[in-house]
C-alpha cells in the first residue's frame, strides 16, 4: 500500500528531525519506506503500518505546532500511539503545567499522567498510585506550584512518612531539620527543579512552602494549601485517616504511592491500599492508577519493573 500525505513544505524537516534523525528512527521501528517530495510525503508498506505511521506524522505536525520536537518526544509520541492509536496523542503531547524554574513548562507523557492532572484540576482529592518512574510527585509539584503562581492557594505543604526502606539508618547526627532531611530529599529536589532555588529557600524560611515528615501533621486544619504525601504506601490507615481529614477550605491534596514497595513492619498494613475501598465511592475523590506503561524513566526501569511484577506473579501462584 502506498499513502501520500500533503503537507506544509517547512514542517518537513522539524518532523524528520536533523540529518533525518527522527525519520531514522520511524524507519527502524517500522517496516514502511518513507520518502519525501516538495511538500509530499510518501509511505510504502503493509495497510496496518502505513495506516499507523500516517496517524503518527500527523500527530507529530500538530505536537510540532506547540512545542519543539526532539527524539525523546518522538519516541513517546510513538510509543503511546502504539499502546493505543486511538488516543488523542498530540493532545496529551502539547498540554503543559506552567512552572517558575529553568525548565518553566512541565510537558505531559503520557494518556494517564493526562488523567492525573484533570483530576487534580477538578477534585479535592486525588490518589495517584504506580510504579516508580510515572510522574506521580514530580507532576504533583509541578501542579502544586503552577496552584501557588496562580494565587489559587497560599501555600504548598510537602510531606513523608518517615520510613526506612528496608535499611536501618542509625541515629542520625544533628537537629531535627537535619534527621528529616534525608526523608524529604526527593521532594527538594522537584522542587528546586521547578522553582528558582533562592525563591524556593526564601518561601521554605517563610513557612509559605512547608516540607516535614507526615507525624508534624497532626492536630492541624490546612486551609488554602496544596498539600502532597509522599510515598503514601508507608503510612498505616490510623496515619491515612489522620492525613486526610487534615484537609481545610480551598485546599487540595494529593496522595502519591507505589504499592508494590511498602516498606512497613509485617504486621502493619498500608493505609494506602486499604483506603482505596474505604473511599471509592466518594464524590470529589479520585484514584488514578499509572502502570509500568507509563514509566518515563530509563527504558531499562520498565523492563525492570515487568520482570519483578512477573516474579511476584509467579511467586504468589506457588504458594
Amino acid at each position: 500500500m502506498r499513502k501520500e500525505i500533503t503537507v506544509n513544505e517547512l514542517v518537513i524537516p522539524i518532523i524528520f528531525g536533523q540529518n533525518d534523525e527522527y525519520l531514522k528512527f520511524l524507519k527502524k521501528k517500522t517496516n514502511v519506506s518513507i520518502s519525501t517530495r516538495m511538500n509530499k510525503i510518501y509511505i510504502e508498506g503493509s495497510e496496518e503500518e502505513v495506516a499507523f505511521v500516517e496517524k503518527l506524522i500527523i500527530h507529530l505536525i500538530k505536537i510540532s505546532s506547540k512545542r519543539q520536537l526532539n527524539i525523546n518526544n518522538i519516541e513517546e509520541t510513538f510509543k503511546m500511539l502504539q499502546g493505543n492509536d486511538n488516543t488523542d496523542v498530540s493532545s496529551v503531547m502539547t498540554e503543559s503545567i506552567k512552572v517558575s524554574g529553568w525548565i518553566k513548562e512541565v510537558y505531559l507523557k503520557t494518556e494517564n499522567q493526562q488523567k492525573y492532572i484533570n483530576s487534580i484540576r477538578n477534585t479535592d482529592i486525588v490518589f495517584g498510585i504506580g510504579p516508580a518512574g510515572t510522574g506521580k510527585t514530580y507532576l504533583a509539584m509541578a501542579m502544586a506550584i503552577n496552584f501557588f503562581l496562580n494565587k489559587e492557594v497560599n501555600r504548598i505543604i510537602l510531606a513523608r512518612p518517615a520510613v526506612e526502606a528496608g535499611e536501618s539508618l542509625g541515629f542520625l547526627p544533628g537537629d531535627i531539620v537535619a534527621k528529616i532531611n534525608p526523608y524529604l530529599r526527593p521532594l527538594y529536589d522537584a522542587l528546586y527543579n521547578m522553582m528558582d532555588i533562592e525563591k524556593a529557600n526564601r518561601f521554605i524560611e517563610k513557612g509559605v512552602i512547608e516540607l516535614a515528615p507526615l507525624a508534624y501533621m497532626r492536630g492541624r486544619t490546612l486551609n488554602d494549601a496544596f498539600i502532597i504525601l509522599d510515598e503514601a504506601q508507608n503510612t498505616t490507615l490510623e496515619q491515612m485517616k489522620m492525613f486526610l481529614t487534615r484537609l481545610g477550605f480551598h485546599s487540595k491534596a494529593v496522595i502519591t504511592g507505589d504499592i508494590t514497595q511498602i516498606d512497613l513492619p509485617y504486621n502493619k498494613k498500608s493505609g494506602l491500599v486499604l483506603v482505596q475501598n474505604i473511599l471509592s465511592n466518594i464524590d470529589g475523590i479520585s484514584f488514578v492508577y499509572f502502570t509500568d506503561k507509563d514509566v518515563v524513566r530509563h527504558p531499562l526501569v520498565q523492563s525492570i519493573i515487568k520482570a519483578f511484577d512477573k516474579y511476584e506473579e509467579k511467586t504468589k501462584n506457588s504458594n
